[in-house]
């Protein structure tokens, strides 16, 4: 059931982040292959201009096992892991770096940082977290949000990420993007709270004239297919043709987005949105394809 599909990084976003060149980019706690090779891939892109923070010792050693000469690039040697994070969060408080990229560091320890006030990189809306899937080459993506941050959002935080999603929509060139507020059904029912909370969803965001259309609750199926919405009556402009997923928990978000990588070889983009530098926060076990595919989702997510 697993898939041997090769992961390929789509061309829609690569196009888009070619638009802005040479980018500056906090490399945390680097001097591992796989975030290296990404890196190379998208310095090879002419993507970004990366700043290396770790271990200079192991970032140039890792450099000569993967044979690239990194000499005209900045090393800021760190050997102590949390520290790698506060550089990284200083250097772009000081606009000296506009993305940071997650290196061999754990995700909690690297968002600590960038959460601190001091650092004064929160923007107006709440951090949020997308994921740009999709399968081929040329595919119309389909955006999972949030499946890696806010764990269990309230109401008044799925509208942040709705206002993140319709943000990162547009700059990818979904000029009214359609959402679908997941649950398990289509129906609003007392016992599934996911479902109350989606169809609130759906008149804030009529009430607030958000510039996108957003309904829900949506099951997965009547999100995604139109044979699906049809057979079950459901009629609107969402049904069946969502371009965003907005899922009740991360745990759902995780799934889907896990589900459609591993069975279906699927390319994840993923980054976190919202504040004043986007931070690609790519697990351990992601394919270098997709690592590239979350760098370039970063470079299209800057103003």
């Amino acid at each position: 059931m697993l898939s041997n599909k090769e992961i390929i990084c789509p061309n829609n976003l690569l196009d888009l982040a070619h638009k802005k060149k040479g980018v500056k980019v906090g490399i945390v706690n680097a001097g591992k292959p796989l975030p290296m090779i990404s890196v190379q891939d998208a310095v090879n892109e002419n993507l970004i201009e990366p700043i290396f923070i770790g271990d200079k010792k192991e970032i140039l050693k890792c450099a000569d096992e993967i044979k690239w000469d990194i000499s005209e690039y900045e090393i800021i040697h760190e050997p102590i892991e949390n520290n790698t994070a506060k550089i990284a969060a200083k250097l772009a408080s000081e606009n000296k770096i506009r993305i940071i990229v997650k290196g061999h560091i754990h995700t909690d320890i690297l968002m600590k940082e960038v959460l601190k006030r001091e650092y004064n990189l929160l923007g107006k809306t709440r951090l949020s977290h997308i994921w740009h899937m999709t399968i081929e080459k040329e595919d119309k993506p389909l955006i999972i949000t949030d499946g890696a941050l806010n764990v269990l959002p309230n109401i008044k935080t799925k509208m942040h990420i709705l206002r993140n999603v319709i943000n990162f929509s547009n700059r990818i060139g979904i000029k009214r993007p359609k959402v679908a507020v997941l649950s398990a059904t289509e129906e609003v029912i007392e016992s599934v709270p996911s479902s109350i909370e989606a169809a609130e969803i759906t008149k804030l965001a009529e009430k607030e004239k958000i510039h996108a259309d957003v309904f829900g609750p949506l099951a997965f199926d009547n999100s995604i297919s139109k044979k699906s919405a049809s057979i079950k009556g459901i009629e609107n402009s969402v049904a069946g043709e969502a371009d965003v997923l907005l899922v009740p928990s991360v745990e759902a978000g995780n799934a889907l987005v896990k589900i459609m990588i591993y069975f279906m070889g699927a390319c994840a983009a993923g980054v976190v949105i919202g504040g004043k530098v986007p931070v690609v926060i790519t697990s351990r076990s992601d394919e270098a394809q997709a690592r590239l595919a979350s760098i370039a989702a970063a470079v299209v997510a800057l103003d």
